[in-house]
């Protein structure tokens, strides 16, 4: 199984949202049985509450039941389970990085942006998703834009890397 963990700041906005997005396009691509995603944020300060409804109006939209979604803090020994760790913006990833416990598991971490074509030669800087929560519905929405722009760059990568296990 290909494991991919999406990470944000408190795991109720961003990254559950790509959660749900990535794990339905690996669906949709035929890996679901091949393939997971699961996330976290970089801090508890959200620990244990679900994810926030505007991002569950905005998975909702989608056809995207979020109901489950339980934030949760991204845990050292993640490192060595997942395949693919993707940040959604510059201060996950340079925190992520920075925790890293070695070359294997500092390979592993990218920016989530980094898989869209538009963004793929841009430094990690420019690669982020701003925080809706301080916004409304159309930060949302933007989130969802940025976060759908990248996801077909990541079910590629997860078929290649798939491939050459």
């Amino acid at each position: 199984m290909y494991r991919i963990i999406t990470v944000c700041t408190g795991n109720i906005c961003r990254s559950p949202m790509a959660q749900y997005v990535l794990t339905k396009a690996l669906a949709e691509a035929g890996l679901a049985a091949r393939a997971t995603v699961d996330s976290a944020g970089t801090s508890n300060w959200e620990a244990g509450r679900p994810i926030d409804g505007r991002a569950a109006a905005r998975l909702k939209l989608a056809g995207l039941p979020s109901t489950g979604h339980r934030a949760r803090q991204f845990l050292p020994a993640w490192y060595r389970e997942r395949d693919l760790i993707l940040a959604l913006d510059i201060d996950h990833y340079e925190q992520l990085r920075a925790d890293a416990p070695d070359e294997d598991s500092l390979a592993k971490v990218r920016m989530f942006r980094s898989f869209d074509p538009a963004l793929a030669d841009e430094e990690p800087a420019a690669q982020g998703i701003y925080d809706p929560w301080f916004g409304d519905e159309a930060d949302f929405e933007a989130s969802w834009d940025m976060i759908s722009g990248a996801v077909p760059g990541i079910v590629q990568h997860v078929r290649a890397a798939l491939a050459a296990r």
